[in-house]
């Protein structure tokens, strides 16, 4: 009987979990590091919120690291991470003041 890692499948699914849970540890090392009166200047939530958030999905990012059956916890916590740093992160970055005030394209600013 083959393992679900020693195929195709499995190896992908390994290299999934391990981006995932790199940006999981990612994104809760950046909402901690990041003072508590930033969150209310964005207008977000709190860090208490954003850290069970990022901890939450880093613990369950964790336990999903190469098993395929619990591969959807994994997409449930990269859900949580990604709208942290999709959203959140940039608008911290901003009030912290390095996020770069105007985005420059090729043809100026957009």
């Amino acid at each position: 009987m083959v393992s679900a890692l020693g195929s195709a499948q499995g190896i992908v699914i390994l290299l999934l979990s391990l981006a995932a849970f790199a940006a999981e540890v990612f994104a809760l090392v950046d909402a901690m590091r990041t003072r508590p009166d930033a969150f209310v200047a964005a207008g977000k939530r709190t860090k208490k919120f954003w850290g069970i958030v990022n901890g939450l999905a880093t613990v369950l990012g964790f336990v999903s690291i190469g098993q395929p059956w619990f591969f959807s916890i994994g997409i449930f916590a990269i859900v949580g991470a990604g709208i942290y740093l999709a959203d959140v992160r940039p608008a911290l970055r901003q009030v912290r003041g390095t996020g770069g005030g105007q985005h420059m394209g090729p043809y100026g600013p957009w």
